[in-house]
């Protein structure tokens, strides 16, 4: 097996069981290593540190499979590690009876670049690491050893593949789709989702258990949903006993779905108002003509994919907030989420707080959200969690 030497002193990340190996930490690689191969990890002493895979184009240069210098990455390996990712969900009280939900969560399950989303009888997968790609026949076959799994469809169609070098995929690897948009029941309420070419893999099953505590502040209320997609917290928030709902989005077709997503669980469509434009200036739209709402939802796209965009990303996010703070009535309660990989909870927590203190509004954070536990992030890789939220209540 070919092997890659740490520079001195670079092996710290690693005895911590961090699975990154970033350019600069080598200092010196074997010329003929192919994209995604397998190699050994040495440090600058020669002690064996780990197997990883090798990205030549990416800035993390490897990506570790196992510190076990006995375990082998073949076939056994995959079965072993897809297995315990399986029986890590079915221990999860909070997801049980749960037929849609991420079974494989990247680095976070031992697997480097590899995502697969459970639709009932779907899997929807992505190959987005080097490491993923080149071992793709094997991990596709440890997948097909789930029950009750007709389709695998594949969505490496995202900017992580051009980072690792690679060109973007997409389509049918099993079976055949029975339509385009297919159904999934999520904690009681059916949706109608687009695997094809939906965001992520066709909806965000991280926001689970959130649309759940979002079902219980929803009754009686007046709610804005902004970034609504197709639907996810409006219909949690109507299943809630919401009393109207507005949502906004800049995709007609995600409304169109959100409409459809409404009759199908026979909800009154009435109550339910969409928008189709910029949420930045709604708010300000909304600010400007005196509505205001009793709770108000802020789930916007991630507004930075690198440190060198975050200080704009800060901007944004205070703006956002600071526009509903502005309409949100006394008493009012705000959900608001960062999905920003490099944002951190106690970073976006200060510009929330920011954000109500030029508003003139006192707050109070009532609860801290993250993404659900099928989306775990392991102790030594505190870059698997993205997604946080608050509960504000203003005064």
């Amino acid at each position: 097996m070919k092997k890659i030497i740490l520079k001195k002193g670079k092996e710290r990340s690693l005895l911590r069981k961090h699975p990154w190996i970033f350019s600069g930490a080598i200092e010196k690689s074997e010329n003929d290593i192919a994209v995604g191969e397998t190699v050994e990890v040495l440090s600058s002493s020669g002690v064996f540190l780990a197997r990883a895979a090798f990205s030549p184009h990416s800035q993390i240069r490897a990506r570790i499979w196992t510190f076990d210098p006995e375990e082998k990455i073949d076939s056994d390996f995959f079965d072993k590690k897809i297995t315990q990712a399986l029986r890590y969900r079915e221990s999860l009280p909070n997801l049980v009876g749960e037929r849609s939900l991420r079974i494989v969560n990247s680095e976070s399950d031992g697997l480097p670049g590899l995502i697969v989303d459970r639709y009932e009888n779907i899997l929807v997968v992505q190959f987005l690491s080097a490491g993923t790609e080149q071992n793709r026949k094997l991990i596709l076959e440890s997948l097909k050893k789930i029950e009750n799994i007709s389709v695998i469809y594949e969505r490496s169609d995202t900017d992580a593949r051009k980072k690792e070098g690679l060109t973007l995929s997409a389509g049918i690897i099993q079976g055949e789709l029975p339509d385009r948009q297919i159904k999934i029941i999520e904690s009681g309420i059916n949706y109608n989702i687009d695997i094809e070419t939906g965001h992520k893999t066709g909806f965000y099953l991280d926001q689970k258990l959130n649309r759940r505590i979002l079902k219980k502040y929803a009754a009686g209320k007046r709610i804005l949903n902004c970034f609504s997609y197709t639907g996810g917290f409006s219909l949690a928030a109507i299943a809630g006993g919401a009393k109207e709902i507005t949502n906004i989005d800049s995709s007609r077709e995600a409304l169109e779905t959100l409409n459809l997503n409404m009759n199908l669980n026979n909800m009154d469509i009435g109550r339910s108002k969409n928008i189709c434009g910029d949420v930045f200036r709604e708010l300000r739209y909304f600010r400007n003509s005196g509505d205001k709402f009793d709770l108000i939802v802020l789930d916007p796209p991630k507004f930075a994919d690198s440190q060198a965009k975050m200080e704009k990303a800060a901007k944004g996010y205070k703006d956002i907030n600071y526009q509903a703070f502005r309409i949100l009535e006394e008493g009012g309660v705000l959900f608001t989420f960062s999905c920003s990989g490099l944002m951190q909870p106690e970073l976006f927590r200060k510009i929330v707080a920011d954000a109500a203190l030029d508003a003139g509004r006192k707050i109070r954070f009532a609860e801290q959200l993250f993404q659900s536990p099928d989306h775990p992030f392991g102790g030594e890789f505190p870059e698997g969690l993205y997604l946080k939220g608050v509960i504000v209540i203003a005064e």
